[in-house]
């Protein structure tokens, strides 16, 4: 991506404009915000961390080599997306490259950190001025409760009413089942309540940057001071610490000071304790000690008054018929339904026409050619590897323990249920197998689901209902 001199050189008035216009860095700040999200941004992009251009580079530069790392080996790929297309809008006369530099003199700059939600430290009942420039957070008694969601909210009503009875509280699924809406209700139920002081919000990201800065900058004892003296702490994304072995140790040191104290902590991930090994095994029996909550994806009538109630918060006037196209259609996160509303909308104020069904159907024709996946064979046999611990490519080969054999026989099942796909086809991809060993695997795991056998495979047990319900969910949302 260097910017190669040729004939077509830039001159030096040119060059001056690319070195000195502060616009075009505020131009590349904000479209890196917007790629990466203003949350994302703020945590790693803050006053800590400036951009310097010239014709051949752009120059990150971070107050410590540890800043400086994080964001070369995470960020590195969105700078250079978002100087390519400055680059191809011909907003850069040429391609800079992307060097990163520590400059030491950013750590003596006087900073303001954007923390996370919490009320102030002091005993006060005044809100935070920086609270009231958050987004309005939602509430509890607008979630909409499906089959698969009442366990959660109901523990989570249980966490607003008496803080501390169900800690640590650990709410997992897929995205856009409504793990945010439930966290943020619980936050705000109490927050409202003002009967505590120190309710804390935050992204697992969020938490090892400043755990980060702290351990770098800042200093350790206000960081530990913050979390573990905490009345509420909810952490959200807990997965994302996946890795970061500093990280986990002061994590698990902050949950054994909130749970010793009685406090309420809260937990969210896309996935099970168990399956969060990486984690640790000590953190993991934290989070399994608690209360364990699955959330599925809405059943038709939850969709239906999904729809319904998006629609009415933004002032979208929509017709019986329209709402159960939506509910009908968009079987995966509720973040669908809100796009599909809100293209809706936008398309009615510009064309000037009422939102009819037809106008509906004509309006999201091409949204639900890509939100109806294709399922391949390829999905499935990585879904079912994925979601048992198996390696790539294991189904197609000739081993015959239950480990993997049942697997086997359960993505047969799923590949006649998602695909087109001819038994001999099922056959071949899975190991050179005869359509008649299609025809038997289906019937048994029809017998598995039918007399609910439990899959016993290696370290743990599965009940068909969970082991189908991840691999499903997981198929259906991509």
């Amino acid at each position: 991506m260097r910017c190669v001199r040729s004939a077509f050189a830039l001159n030096s008035r040119v060059q001056d404009v690319i070195v000195h216009d502060k616009e075009i860095i505020s131009t590349i700040r904000l479209a890196l915000s917007e790629k990466i999200g203003q949350q994302r941004f703020d945590l790693w992009f803050g006053r800590t961390t400036r951009l310097e251009l010239n014709t051949q580079a752009l120059t990150v530069l971070a107050a410590d080599r540890f800043s400086l790392d994080w964001v070369r080996n995470h960020f590195r790929s969105d700078l250079e997306a978002v100087l390519t297309n400055l680059h191809q809008q011909q907003r850069l006369p040429c391609l800079p490259y992307v060097e990163f530099r520590v400059d030491q003199a950013l750590r003596r700059l006087p900073t303001q950190p954007q923390s996370p939600l919490s009320r102030p430290d002091s005993r006060s009942r005044s809100n935070s001025p920086q609270l009231s420039q958050q987004r309005k957070f939602s509430r509890l008694d607008r979630f909409v409760v499906s089959p698969g969601s009442r366990i959660a909210y109901s523990s989570c009503l249980t966490a607003a009413e008496n803080p501390g009875s169900v800690s640590p509280l650990f709410l997992f699924g897929p995205h856009g089942v409504g793990k945010t809406h439930l966290l943020e209700g619980l936050w705000s139920s109490l927050r409202r309540a003002g009967q505590m002081n120190r309710l804390v919000y935050l992204s697992a990201e969020q938490f090892t940057g400043y755990f980060l800065e702290a351990l770098h900058g800042s200093g350790l004892p206000n960081f530990r001071r913050k979390y573990r003296d905490a009345d509420l702490l909810i952490l959200d994304d807990v997965q994302f610490f996946s890795g970061k072995k500093a990280t986990l140790v002061e994590l698990l040191h902050t949950m054994d000071a909130v749970l010793r104290a009685g406090r309420q902590l809260v937990l969210a991930a896309d996935r099970a304790p168990n399956d969060l090994m990486s984690l640790g095994s000590d953190i993991v029996g934290r989070m399994s000690g608690g209360l364990v909550c699955r959330i599925d994806l809405p059943d038709h009538p939850s969709r239906r008054e999904i729809a319904r109630q998006m629609a009415a918060d933004c002032k979208c006037n929509l017709s019986g018929s329209v709402l159960e196209h939506l509910a009908a259609n968009f079987s995966g996160d509720a973040r669908q339904i809100r796009g599909a509303i809100n293209r809706l909308q936008a398309s009615s104020q510009a064309l000037g026409k009422e939102i009819s069904l037809a106008f509906a159907k004509q309006c999201l024709e091409d949204v639900l050619r890509t939100t109806h996946r294709i399922v391949k064979m390829e999905e499935i046999e990585k879904t079912v590897c994925d979601v048992f611990g198996l390696e790539p490519r294991t189904l197609r080969s000739q081993r015959k323990s239950k480990s993997v054999s049942h697997p086997r026989m359960l993505a047969m099942w799923l590949a006649r249920k998602y695909t087109r796909a001819a038994l001999s086809e099922i056959g071949y991809y899975f190991g050179g197998r005869s359509h008649s060993t299609v025809v038997s695997a289906q019937k048994r795991v029809d017998t598995w689901i039918t007399k609910g056998k439990p899959l016993e495979l290696l370290d743990r047990c599965w009940t068909m209902e969970d082991a189908l319900s991840r691999i499903e969910t997981r198929l259906r949302t991509g």
